[in-house]
């Protein structure tokens, strides 16, 4: 059991390390890298957009981190953009210690990818696939490395819809967005088993931030030309969420604390999950069904076309 007040004071020095952040140029992804920076490490912010990433990299420079941040475009929605940041990666890095599968889209209005996929299965879910297949053979370069990506407390809500997963014949926000988070868990847990079966050091992990606050909560109804909702999510934001520096310490405390182990999942641990400290949680029951971790495993290398070839026996 972690300790129940571990803070962000408690991560080691990362000197040297290198870790990549999707979606770290705002909330629980800006915290996450500000304070991995000023551990030590060299973070890499994965954005969609390079010009946020530029001027959240600006910021964390002003507070003169010990390590270095650096604003890379890529763009989750997009195989294409994916595969072009991995192969930009493997040019200038032989290994990265780190992956924080973080970036996420909530309850939007229907809407696809450039490669067809449902945008909340396809970003939240498919294009973390792809960019972890895409970089394992930096990760598996590393001694100790980690993947961590970030689910939600909404994954206990979550079904795979199999016979329309890509909501084709039809799209519920919500639904939509807990079968995503319910993906992020079935892929955690999935990749663990595949790392041990092949007997490397590469460990998965999954976290959530409880109740957080930051913009993803507004973005959705601000998609949908709902004002009033999305004034809602924001006052309740500031009434009953955390800060959004303490939802990203889940994350944290998995990518750095030392008695993490693979297939673990990091939440708050104050009132069901919701605030706190972070500590180790157990998710709900369906994110631990074999059979369907192994056929979402073999739907996302068919979609995206993404083979993890240094795990196969």
């Amino acid at each position: 059991m972690s300790d129940p007040r571990w803070t962000a004071d408690d991560i080691p020095d990362l000197s040297d390390r290198v870790v990549v952040v999707t979606g770290a140029n705002s909330g629980l992804g800006f915290h996450t890298a500000r304070i991995l920076a000023r551990q030590g490490a060299q973070v890499i912010m994965a954005c969609r957009s390079e010009a946020k990433a530029r001027e959240a990299a600006d910021r964390i420079d002003d507070e003169r981190p010990s390590g270095r941040v650096e604003p890379w475009a890529l763009d989750l929605a997009s195989l294409r953009s994916i595969e072009a940041f991995a192969k930009r990666l493997a040019s200038q890095y032989e290994e990265i210690h780190a992956l924080c599968n973080n970036a996420g889209v909530m309850a939007l209005p229907y809407g696809k990818t450039e490669d067809g996929f449902e945008m909340q299965l396809g970003t939240n879910h498919l294009g973390h696939y792809a960019l972890t297949g895409r970089l394992l053979p930096l990760l598996l370069a590393a001694e100790g490395s980690r993947v961590v990506t970030v689910s939600s407390l909404v994954h206990k809500m979550g079904r795979m819809r199999w016979d329309d997963l890509q909501s084709e014949h039809r799209y519920q926000k919500w639904p939509a967005y807990a079968q995503s988070k319910l993906a992020n868990l079935l892929f955690t847990y999935e990749l663990q088993r595949r790392l041990s079966a092949a007997k490397v050091e590469t460990i998965a992990i999954a976290s959530h931030p409880g109740y957080a606050s930051t913009n993803l909560q507004a973005a959705g109804a601000r998609m949908m030309g709902s004002s009033l909702r999305a004034r809602v999510m924001e006052v309740a934001n500031r009434v009953a969420a955390q800060s959004a520096e303490m939802g990203a310490m889940p994350s944290l405390y998995a990518l750095t604390a030392e008695d993490v182990r693979g297939g673990d999942f990091v939440g708050p641990g104050g009132p069901m999950q919701m605030w706190g400290y972070p500590t180790k949680v157990e998710p709900a029951s369906q994110a631990k069904d074999l059979e369907q971790a192994a056929q979402l495993w073999a739907v996302s290398q068919r979609l995206t076309g993404v083979r993890y070839d240094a795990l196969s026996n």
